[in-house]
Parts: structure tokens; sequence; C-alpha cells
């Protein structure tokens, strides 16, 4: 598929709502490179992202994933994934909005939580009750990721392909 009239998107959600996934297939069909913000991260520190959590805090982590933000918004024609938490700091925020499209692939904590109960690399989740922290996780993002977002698509209820139609259909026209 031609890139001609399509814009590289920014997909955000929440951990486990498939943007690596989908973002490797768009950048595939667009022709485009693809980026993941988290691996991003990981390359230019030599540390995987949990362990930046158990060491600096959430806070040092928020901090280099906003740099990266900074650094990967000047890439060309770059789907771009970005972490679950991408959304907490206003300043993050304001630049996703200002670099549309944004695309917020929206799932249930539900749904999260029966891609993710395994899933031991999740910083956030290593708790006694991974599965409230996760439906708490989703209530205080949801409306950060829906204030951000051009284009909401939910996940997990087509095949992918048919979700990497759906969302390139909507870039191309812009709706």
């Amino acid at each position: 598929m031609s890139n001609q009239g399509k814009s590289a998107p920014i997909l955000i959600g929440m951990m486990g709502a498939g943007k690596t996934t989908l973002g490797k297939l768009l950048a595939r069909r667009l022709g485009f490179a693809f980026v993941d913000s988290d691996h991003e991260i990981e390359a230019q520190t030599g540390v995987r992202i949990r362990d930046i959590f158990e060491i600096e805090g959430e806070a040092t982590f928020r901090a280099r994933e906003h740099k990266a933000l900074e650094q990967l918004l000047g890439r060309r024609n770059t789907v771009l994934a970005t972490g679950g938490g991408i959304v907490l700091l206003p300043e993050n925020r304001a630049l996703l909005k200002a670099h549309p499209p944004v695309v917020y692939l929206h799932a249930q904590p539900q749904r999260l939580w029966e891609r993710l109960h395994h899933d031991r690399s999740r910083p956030l989740l290593q708790t006694a009750d991974p599965q409230a922290k996760l439906a708490q996780l989703y209530a205080e993002r949801d409306p950060f990721y829906r204030a951000v977002a051009s284009h909401i698509f939910e996940t997990g209820e087509a095949p992918l392909d048919q979700l990497a139609d759906k969302v390139l259909n909507a870039l191309q026209s812009g709706s």
C-alpha cells in the first residue's frame, strides 16, 4: 500500500491494548519505520523498563519517557507506539495533541487482564492485586487518552488485519 496521503500515526493506550503489534503492521502497510518508545528508552539506557522503575522510580522513568517522546516526534514516516503512561504528564499530552494523528487503542480492563495476567514484565502490575491495579490505571488514564486522541478504536473485537484497515481508512479520509 502506498503511503501517499497517509500520516504516520502515534498509538496510545493501556498496556496490552496492542500498540506494538498493530504499530508494526501499520508501519509495514504504510512502508514506514516502526518504533516503540519503551524499546527506544531501553536501547538508550541499556536497561529494561522494569529495572528503571525499580532502581530510579516512576518519576525518573516518566522524565526519560518525555525526552524520548520529544525526540521521536521529530522522526518522519515513523509509526510510533507509546508506553501506556505517556499521557500522565501534561507536557506529553500537549506534545501528542500537537502531532496528530493520535490513535487511542481502547480495550476494557477485563480484556486487558486476559492478555496480561501471565506477563511478569509490567512493573506497575507487580502488586498483590494486579487486576485491581489495572482497573485503577485504566480509570486514571482513559480520560487522558480520550483528550488527546484524534481517533479511537476498540481492540480485540476484530481481527488485527481488519483493525489495521479501519485505522488506515480513517487516516486516509481524515475522519
